[in-house]
């Protein structure tokens, strides 16, 4: 296990293995091979041609798109070709999440290889020591890397509300931080990354918050995703990234990125250039394409 495994761990996908979503002559995703056959064969919705997966029977304009996919995806799940719906939605974008053509439920955005955002925060303290970092636990009950270890806060961003305010609601219900807290956390940029995963492709934007937190402040839980927090030395982090599995995946390149820009991971590092870079990887669909 190194830093680097993390990156490619989170890159990992093959893209003949899939097709791209196309709606309106424009791709907006990508679709694993077998399941898009199987949705072309089960009903008129979509269609094959091209060497892409096309939403053939769309409608036109933003809120009708987005009501037909919610009605595709509650028959998909009921069908059991989806695995559940989240209820919270996302972005279908080529771009920038507020260059938006309709909306897809949070869950199935996988299965369409949608673009999906979120925000990690890392809280920090500073010690005579040095720096230490809160980690949290993450809960038993959770669907997804049940007990691995996360950032000190971390989220999705769904449509319909700005990233200062969702950031504000993830850090109250994560971590019990008021409003006046969470304020002082500083966006230090984003990571991108594209893996292929059990639901389908995750090109995925994650933007990247510190927050430096007084000595005496402890973050509690708030909801049943987290199930305690640490405050540890920075070094012991750092190793359990290079020499472990234990973060939830994604996880691991928010804290490289954070060990880079603190200067706790330097040029002399043999793999300092491979992980700056891969930090950013090129997402499908960056820009739109016609068919």
């Amino acid at each position: 296990m190194s830093f680097v495994d993390h990156i490619h761990a989170c890159n990992r996908w093959q893209p003949a293995d899939f097709l791209s979503f196309v709606v309106h002559d424009e791709a907006l995703g990508s679709v694993r091979r077998d399941f898009a056959a199987t949705l072309a064969a089960t009903g008129d919705d979509f269609s094959l041609h091209g060497d892409a997966l096309h939403w053939a029977s769309a409608p036109t304009g933003f809120d009708a798109c987005s009501d037909a996919l919610a009605g595709i995806c509650a028959d998909l799940q009921r069908r059991g070709l989806v695995s559940h719906l989240h209820g919270e939605r996302y972005p279908v974008t080529p771009g920038p999440r507020d260059d938006a053509r309709f909306l897809i439920d949070r869950a199935c955005a996988p299965y369409f290889g949608i673009r999906a955002f979120g925000q990690h925060l890392n809280g920090y303290v500073r010690r005579p020591d040095g720096l230490h970092l809160w980690v949290a636990r993450r809960s038993a009950s959770r669907r997804v890397y049940p007990n691995c270890l996360d950032n000190t806060v971390a989220g999705g961003l769904p449509w319909g509300i700005d990233l200062r305010e969702n950031l504000r609601k993830e850090c109250l219900e994560e971590a019990s931080m008021p409003a006046s807290v969470a304020d002082r956390a500083l966006p230090v940029g984003a990571i991108s990354y594209c893996r292929d995963s059990d639901r389908g492709l995750k090109p995925d934007v994650i933007y990247c918050y510190d927050l430096e937190l007084d000595a005496d402040f402890e973050p509690r839980c708030n909801d049943d995703e987290v199930a305690g927090f640490f405050l540890w030395p920075a070094q012991k982090v750092m190793a359990l990234v290079a020499e472990t599995d234990e973060f939830k995946l994604n996880c691991n390149l928010v804290i490289i990125d954070f060990l880079i820009r603190h200067g706790l991971l330097g040029p002399e590092h043999p793999q300092y250039l491979e992980l700056v870079q891969g930090l950013h990887a090129s997402l499908p669909n960056s820009s739109p394409a016609r068919f």
